[in-house]
């Protein structure tokens, strides 16, 4: 059957896919379920216990719409960060955030810079909105930011997204060097500072609040998913001047966030003790992940998310045979970068112990039944 005749051209142009397959839909392709779900850089830890008392608590008002104002959790996070309720924009998740700043900014044809090799749903949301990406390759498995902003004076972007620290390659930047790289961009363009990683992060890594948020085209974006457990509440916000926070109410579907969500986000944000404990779990899976990886002749490289990047030493091809034979043989569920050269590393993220236990058992008699051919 033919596609609806009524689609625009643009979205008649555009591919039919998504950013990433998910563990559920790989579960079905191969028809057996998932024993390690290390690859989509969730929190296997999950949330804190009394996160979990407030989803309960929640539950039982979820037949009403959250606050379009989303105003108790601005107020909780302003509280948090030293800052004001009018520097911040609530969202679904970091994902829904950049798919808003894109329609925001950027226009049919506009030229906007990422890294090549970056997180693949902001270029989704670009394409999808028309505009044209300017890729800026990795340098030392880091982000260029030289490059960065050479493209952006180069092609005059309305929109440049770099994330600290970095996906896929869990790199970064320490936070005088982002703080220099905002600062020379022009005024006319639009900075996405991906901080999706920023609790798992160096202090050192992290610019204070007050060296940007006085900057109207620097947005900074953070989640709900990552160290605080809550991938699945879809929960963000950015942090930025108050005029461009208020932009967002001009685009934003204001029923979009749900009431328990909200209301668990809150209650991670009252519960930092659970989350200087979590994320001290994270670090040592980190250790465990790179211990596996070199026991096994793999390069595991420095990392400040909640996931390690392990260089295989090979091409694409031998890295995505180790991240199908884990799945196929052992139910061990990873991922891989997209492209050359960081394709030739895998991405495994950190979890509980049992988890970490079946990729050690695993990971030898994959490597051994490739190496046999």
């Amino acid at each position: 059957m033919s596609a609806f005749s009524r689609f625009t051209p643009l979205v008649q142009s555009l591919p039919a896919t998504v950013p990433f397959v998910g563990p559920e839909a790989i579960e079905r392709q191969r028809g057996r379920g998932i024993a390690a779900r290390i690859g989509a850089n969730e929190s296997g830890f999950g949330p804190a216990d009394s996160v979990l008392l407030a989803i309960q608590r929640a539950a039982s008002e979820t037949w009403k719409y959250a606050d379009p104002e989303n105003y108790d959790l601005r107020q909780a996070l302003a509280a948090h960060l030293g800052t004001s309720p009018a520097n911040i924009a609530i969202g679904e998740g970091i994902d829904g955030l950049l798919g808003q700043v894109v329609r925001l900014v950027v226009e049919p044809g506009a030229p906007v810079v990422t890294s090549f090799g970056g997180y693949p749903t902001f270029n989704y949301h670009v394409a999808g909105h028309g505009g044209r990406l300017v890729t800026v390759p990795y340098v030392d498995d880091r982000e260029d930011l030289d490059g960065l902003l050479a493209a952006v004076k180069r092609e005059a972007a309305a929109l440049v997204y770099f994330a600290n620290p970095d996906n896929p390659m869990g790199s970064w930047w320490p936070a005088d060097r982002v703080v220099e790289f905002a600062a020379a961009l022009p005024e006319t363009t639009l900075l996405i500072l991906d901080e999706a990683y920023c609790e798992t992060a160096p202090p050192e890594t992290l610019p204070s609040i007050e060296s940007l948020i006085g900057r109207p085209n620097v947005i900074r974006t953070r989640t709900f998913s990552k160290a605080y457990g809550l991938a699945g509440a879809r929960v963000g916000y950015a942090l930025t001047a108050p005029g461009t926070a208020q932009a967002f109410d001009k685009i934003r579907n204001h029923f979009g966030m749900n009431r328990i969500g909200v209301a668990a986000a809150i209650a991670a944000l009252s519960d930092q003790q659970y989350l200087k404990e979590v994320t001290q779990r994270i670090a040592a899976s980190r250790d465990r992940i790179a211990a596996i990886a070199r026991d096994n002749g793999l390069l595991p490289l420095p990392s400040a998310t909640n996931f390690v990047a392990v260089d295989c030493g090979r091409d694409a091809a031998y890295a995505r045979a180790i991240v199908d034979r884990l799945m196929s043989d052992h139910g061990i569920f990873i991922r891989m970068p997209g492209v050359a050269p960081l394709s030739r590393c895998i991405r495994i993220s950190t979890g509980p112990d049992a988890e970490m236990e079946l990729l050690e058992a695993a990971l030898p008699t994959v490597l051994n039944k490739l190496a046999e051919g």
